[in-house]
């Protein structure tokens, strides 16, 4: 882990970094903790380790988790179809396994409903036609994707899927990260500043969608409505919703601490078996939403490989094992069941990037 320390603390020097955290874990014990800065541009709070921050899709491991952990539970799996468990689900012989892999084309709905009404978005799902079936391919669902495991999570448990994060893996295990944000932690949230730095040449196709009215990438982007604005995420009402694919509010070494019970390094909440749906890949190839190549497990992201099996990225370190999940902006976590390392990077400086971006990733360059 060469430089890691000096490249840090480069981003606030030389990268514009406002205030960040990153934790790396090894084998169930934390290695590196490092924080700096300030949680707001007018340097009013000092940033420290226990900081925490909106980090939008990073949220989406977290997630995935708790639905395979409830699952489980339930005598159920990743196998198990969803209309046994939702039985109005637009796909009803669509297995978990292909909910969670984005391959079911519910990225997008064609009516409006509200981000904080979980009922009427439900409504909408059950009327929609996807845009593809599993077979079909596969297209990232950056907001709808909390909707439908939050919904799979109540019908099984009659509790909200941040309810189960929170109170049954998060709070024994001792994750400070949470999916809908009590009012006794409002004080420790840093807030986000809006991104300036131009999009990468990769990601000019993705945003030249984003920008094209009623291309599926910006209908993707865009439902259910709310929440698209830098300053409603600064709001208590969205720390609080617990939003499973976007509304994650946590530090660098609570998220980072999950990665290792994700890989087994500590004894925690999940079994075996939850833990190799959550590392065995499931989708590969062109993104119908994200226009470039992607991977999926069951809720997380790998690097996708080429055709003599090396790695075309390195979001997710050397190790072709490795998974974890970005959020928007360059928030960013993830594991590596070889090594036994997990690392999670938080910030409050936005970026225009769906992906980790130089600030982030020359720390995972230097992880070793």
């Amino acid at each position: 882990m060469d430089g890691l320390e000096d490249f840090f603390r480069e981003n606030f020097s030389h990268r514009g970094e406002v205030g960040a955290s990153v934790s790396v874990w090894k084998d169930g014990e934390e290695m590196i903790v490092l924080s700096d800065g300030w949680c707001e541009r007018e340097k009013i709070r000092k940033w420290s380790a226990g900081t925490l921050v909106p980090v939008y899709s990073a949220t989406k491991g977290p997630s995935a988790a708790t639905l395979l952990h409830v699952l489980s539970g339930k005598g159920l799996d990743e196998e198990t179809a969803v209309g046994e468990v939702w039985r109005n689900f637009p796909l009803p012989e669509a297995s978990f396994a292909e909910l969670l892999s984005h391959q079911c084309g519910l990225a997008a709905l064609d009516r409006v409903a509200d981000v904080f009404d979980h009922r009427a978005v439900i409504a909408e799902f059950e009327r929609q036609k996807p845009e593809w079936k599993p077979g079909e391919g596969h297209g990232y669902h950056p907001r709808t994707f909390g909707f439908l495991l939050d919904e799979c999570v109540r019908r099984l448990v009659g509790r909200s899927l941040g309810e189960v994060w929170n109170e049954v893996i998060a709070k024994p295990a001792g994750i400070d990260f949470w999916i809908g944000l009590p009012e006794s932690e409002w004080g420790r949230v840093a807030k986000l500043i809006p991104g300036r730095a131009k999009p990468s040449v990769y990601e000019e196709g993705f945003y030249a969608a984003f920008n094209t009215q009623e291309s599926l990438t910006r209908r993707a982007f865009s439902s259910p409505r709310g929440l698209h604005a830098i300053a409603e995420m600064n709001e208590p009402k969205a720390w609080a919703a617990g939003l499973p694919a976007m509304g994650g509010v946590g530090t660098a070494r609570g998220l980072a601490k999950f990665y290792q019970f994700a890989i087994g390094a500590m004894d925690g909440p999940f079994s075996d078996k939850v833990r190799r749906a959550l590392a065995g890949l499931r989708i590969s190839g062109d993104d119908k939403v994200l226009l470039r190549e992607t991977a999926f497990t069951c809720g997380f992201q790998k690097d996708p490989v080429d055709e003599v099996g090396d790695k075309k990225r390195k979001v997710y370190g050397e190790s072709l094992a490795a998974f974890g999940h970005p959020g928007a902006g360059g928030s960013h976590g993830f594991s590596d069941p070889v090594s036994g390392i997990s690392f999670a990077y938080v910030m409050n400086q936005m970026e225009l990037s769906v992906m980790p971006g130089e600030r982030c990733a020359g720390l995972v360059e230097r992880l070793g």
